[in-house]
């Protein structure tokens, strides 16, 4: 019966073998009428045979390999009734015939070479050594000869070792496109089938050189074909290594075994790269020996060392990487490969051997010949290069220390990498799947005509020929083309991710026992980086570095230049102390160690934070998935006031009846922003204004939300509606929007009735959610606390927590004193009904804003007060110069000169109506009420002491108004504010210098006329 079908591949059953040309052509042949004749022209036996048509139809190129066995029937027309009886000989035939017209050429110009393909034999791999005895004896050399030589170095000889080589590669390519032998297996025969022509060659050299005895001489597989990951097709890289052989029966000097050595490895080149009646096998190149073409093509194991140390350039460290004997003496070859080893697992300590390996793959992109870049499997972007560089940078960077990593081969070393967790999983998986499809395609291209090429080809056939031969048959040209492109862009993102990854450049600068920390001067070598407790930092790098599992594997590659960052942190042992903890937290974790391994800015930015913050690092410890913030500046962006609202309101929303938990999930919300906006201030992505004002929307939304929990816990125990509008109204630093990290929240609540409610069932339900926002945001959490502090309302703690519209305008009307006009000059709204807010704020307004201005009496009581204050609510024992808050120059005296100037011209001047301080100055200035640089120096005050006071928490954890008296916590801070590591009294003298000058001005502005 005959397989038809309308599409490549399906299937229908016909009474009888009907080989018409519109339903070969519909099977996949590309000349339909041509493949019938030649069925035809096989015999009745073949036309019939639906096996047969089945395998030339699977077949890459089923023209192709119909050609080529109707050749190979002329010669012999035995193979059809062999075909018949050996599946495995027709699958392996047929595949190799249909993606090798070289192949297929070989056959049948040596018919019996399809016997190799026959049997049991088919499919067993040959070891080298037997790959070797077979070319050696090919030559009419004796493989046990220690060192063999051939029968002759005539052309008859050559061209039996081509016979013989391109026999055992028809064999090889059987196997590979029948799927018999896997990618790492057909490279490695390759590399060993290279080496066997390798000694061939050079026993045909000795039989032409007779003194070849006098010399050792060993041939180095460089490239591919030193890490066993040869192609079909390819320059096989030497490298020739002689000494004179001291038992040779007329021993010679080093000169004259150079000269023989030398002779004996052109012949040997000759021999594999010379044309004969069949052919050449390939270019053996030797360019990357030292000097390259300049150089002595041999030379001695010394000569090379002492090269090696005192010349070579930081590629020929890459290309020794490779270095493995192939050929010819097997004891030379093997001390020239341990020698050559030590020094290739030192280079990456070589100055600038990062950047000069990133610098090699630039160059060699740029070489590329126009046009063919997009094309180019090999040298082009997201191409074989791409990989290979990328592996052998980060193995010999890591590989020094990491004898894991010392592998020739790309594939295993790239596994190895990732068990090493110096590339991620999914990264090393994708890279090697791409790895891998790559040189399938390379295999196939240069099978076709058994030719060097890496470009992938334009036409139509040809790209039809390569997706049918990696097994794409419903769309062949299309599905291979999308697989390429993908695997090529997947890979250039992932080399340009690996291989300019800054943590190499920093690994690599490491000295080799810094890397280690295992030497007994390690504890004196952390001390003199400026760790205060160096068997302490000892104890956390052993319980983060132990172990053999892959977190441990990680940090083993972190820890050594993290421990350089944390010593350039204000305080190393809590950087390295908040670094163990967080890891002990997150890393087992799949992100978190990958994070810091792939994205060095994260690292290098988590390390200067811990070092700096005990406050920032306790929040991470509490909160250290935040560690993804670090990634990037625009991380670190405030969110937006609306977008946070909502997603704190929505936390409380999944939480109903449960108000405990509600706002400890909001809490947990504002630690994660508290977190965002302690990093960009500490790294000065926000300037001190931002700071405040994103500290203050931060509590405006967790008051809100725990306003939402308080009321439907109030609402939920009342089993009634609440029967009353709430609002929270900002007042001090919060109103300002000017909050510090440790600012408590002072407000005021207003409620007012709803229509047909009792007053007093409004005001115990209002009452009711004040204590109740008050208890849920007091509640013990791990995240700083947010007090709320009503103590500025009416009558201060004496007076009711909460009052009406009406009860506020009663009292103001009638009692409000002073201070409590100048307090409302920062009331805000902050939370609950935006009308009732608005409402008490419009009630307020006369007071604060004064249409005449405040009396005289009352700038005197003001004065007064501020004076009284100065003298009794400073700290005992607190340096009035270094008190930020309540100080000279500090920030009460400030802001009273900003909330004067408010009460007297606020009433007639609107631009001055500003809950915030600076706003007020620039107003003044503008309203002419204000010099220039009066404003300046009060604000630079302003700035500074705010800065000063938010480092103090941000340092110690704990807020605190004065310049700390202790040395070390004084430089600490100073640190942390941009001071060098000995700037401590260059900052205690600018700020005494910033708050002495703006002292001067309060002095003539608030206190004078």
């Amino acid at each position: 019966m005959l397989a038809t079908g309308d599409e490549e591949g399906a299937v229908d059953t016909v009474p009888r073998m009907q080989t018409t040309a519109g339903r070969l052509a519909r099977l996949g042949f590309a000349d339909g009428a041509r493949a019938e004749r030649l069925l035809h022209g096989l015999g009745p036996e073949a036309a019939g045979d639906l096996a047969l048509l089945e395998s030339l139809v699977g077949a890459a190129d089923p023209d192709l390999a119909l050609t080529s066995l109707d050749r190979l029937a002329e010669k012999d027309p035995g193979v059809l009734g062999a075909l018949r009886g050996d599946p495995g000989l027709r699958a392996g035939l047929l595949g190799v015939f249909g993606v090798s017209a070289a192949l297929g050429e070989h056959v049948v110009r040596h018919p019996g070479h399809w016997r190799l393909l026959e049997g049991e034999r088919a499919g067993r791999r040959p070891s080298g050594t037997e790959l070797r005895a077979e070319l050696l004896t090919a030559v009419g050399a004796d493989p046990g000869d220690p060192e063999p030589r051939a029968r002759d170095a005539s052309t008859a000889a050559l061209a039996a070792l081509r016979v013989a080589y391109r026999g055992r590669l028809l064999h090889l390519a059987a196997r590979d496109v029948t799927g018999r032998a896997a990618l790492a297996e057909v490279t490695a025969e390759l590399s060993d089938l290279a080496g066997a022509a390798l000694e061939a060659g050079l026993a045909v050299a000795r039989a032409e050189h007779g003194e070849a005895g006098s010399v050792r001489l060993a041939v180095i597989g460089m490239g591919k074909c030193g890490a066993r990951e040869l192609n079909y097709i390819s320059d096989v890289d030497v490298i020739f290594v002689a000494e004179p052989r001291e038992d040779a029966a007329e021993p010679v000097d080093e000169a004259t075994a150079l000269r023989v050595a030398t002779r004996l490895a052109q012949s040997t080149m000759r021999a594999c790269s010379a044309a004969t009646p069949e052919g050449s096998l390939w270019e053996v190149d030797a360019a990357l020996r030292p000097e390259g073409k300049a150089g002595p093509l041999v030379r001695t194991l010394a000569s090379h060392l002492a090269y090696y140390r005192r010349w070579a350039k930081t590629w020929e460290f890459q290309a020794l990487l490779k270095a493995r004997p192939v050929a010819g003496d097997a004891e030379l070859g093997n001390r020239y490969a341990e020698a050559v080893d030590e020094l290739v697992w030192q280079a990456a300590t070589r100055e600038r051997f990062v950047e000069d390996v990133q610098a090699m793959r630039r160059r060699v992109e740029a070489h590329i010949r126009a046009g063919e870049a997009e094309r180019q499997l090999k040298l082009g972007p997201g191409g074989l290069r791409d990989i290979e560089f990328a592996v052998q940078l980060l193995q010999l960077v890591h590989g020094r220390l990491d004898p894991l990593l010392r592998r020739r081969a790309t594939l295993p070393a790239l596994a190895a990498l990732s068990r090493g967790g110096y590339v991620g999983r999914d990264d090393a998986r994708a890279l090697a799947e791409a790895y891998s499809f790559l040189r399938q395609v390379e295999h196939l291209l240069q099978l076709h005509r058994l030719r060097r090429t890496h470009v992938v080809p334009e036409g139509e056939g040809d790209l039809r020929r390569l997706g049918r031969g990696l097994g794409m048959t419903a769309d062949p040209v299309g599905e291979f083309t999308t697989r390429w492109r993908r695997h090529a862009l997947e890979v250039r993102r992932l080399h340009e991710k690996l291989f300019y990854r800054p943590l190499l450049q920093a690994v690599a600068r490491l000295p080799e026992s810094e890397d280690r920390l295992s030497t007994a001067a390690a504890q004196a070598r952390l001390e003199a980086l400026g760790y205060t407790d160096p068997a302490g930092a000892l104890r956390h790098i052993s319980a983060l570095t132990s172990g053999v599992s892959r977190r441990a594997a990680i940090q083993r590659t972190l820890l050594p230049v993290m421990l350089g960052w944390f010593a350039d942190a204000p305080d190393p042992d809590a950087g390295l102390l908040g670094f163990r903890q967080i890891s002990d937290k997150l890393g087992a974790t799949s992100w978190y160690l990958r994070l810091l391994r792939d994205e060095t800015a994260v690292a290098s930015r988590m390390a200067r934070l811990l070092g700096t913050s005990r406050y920032a690092a306790g929040l991470l410890l509490h909160a250290p998935e935040a560690v993804a913030l670090l990634g990037s500046d625009t991380e670190l962006d405030p969110r937006r006031p609306g977008a946070l609202l909502a997603e704190a309101r929505a936390t409380v929303g999944r939480y109903p009846g449960h108000a405990e938990t509600a706002v400890a999930a909001a809490r947990a919300l504002r630690r994660r922003e508290l977190f965002r906006t302690a990093v960009a201030d500490l790294t000065g992505h926000l300037d001190i204004e931002q700071v405040g004002q994103a500290l203050s929307t931060l509590n405006d939304v967790t008051v809100q939300a725990a306003l939402d929990a308080a009321i439907a816990k109030v609402e939920m125990e009342r089993r009634a509606p609440l029967g009353t509008r709430f609002a929270v109204i900002a007042m001090g630093r919060l109103g300002g929007v000017e909050c510090s990290y440790g600012s408590d929240a002072d407000v005021m609540f207003v409620h007012e009735p709803l229509p047909g409610v009792p007053e007093k069932d409004a005001t115990d339900a209002a009452h009711a959610v004040a204590n109740e926002l008050r208890r849920l945001l007091a509640l013990p959490a791990p995240d700083p606390p947010l007090l709320v502090d009503p103590g500025l309302r009416p009558e201060g703690r004496q007076g009711p927590l909460v009052r009406t519209l009406a009860s506020y305008a009663a009292y103001y009307e009638r009692w409000s004193a002073p201070w409590e006009s100048q307090a409302l000059l920062r009331a805000r709204f902050c939370a609950g009904d935006a009308g009732l807010g608005t409402g008490l704020l419009h009630l307020a307004d006369p007071l604060r804003y004064p249409a005449e201005g405040v009396s005289d009496a009352a700038v005197l009581q003001i004065r007064k007060l501020k004076a009284r204050m100065e003298a009794e609510r400073l700290p005992r024992g607190a340096d009035p110069a270094l008190h930020t808050k309540l100080g000279r120059g500090g920030l009460s005296d400030v802001e009273w000169v900003a909330q004067l100037l408010q009460l007297r011209h606020a009433g007639r001047l609107p631009s001055l109506r500003t809950t915030r301080t600076l706003e007020a100055l620039r107003a003044a200035v503008a309203e002419k009420l204000l010099d220039p640089a009066d404003e300046a120096v009060l604000a630079d005050a302003w700035r500074f002491a705010s800065r000063v006071r938010d480092a103090i928490v941000l340092v110690r954890g704990r807020a605190s108004d004065s310049v700390p008296a202790d040395v070390r916590e004084r430089t600490l801070l100073a640190r942390a504010l941009g001071y060098p590591p000995d700037g401590s009294e260059d900052f205690v003298d600018d700020y005494r210098r910033v708050t002495r000058r703006a002292r001067a001005v309060v002095e003539r502005v608030f206190y004078g006329d």
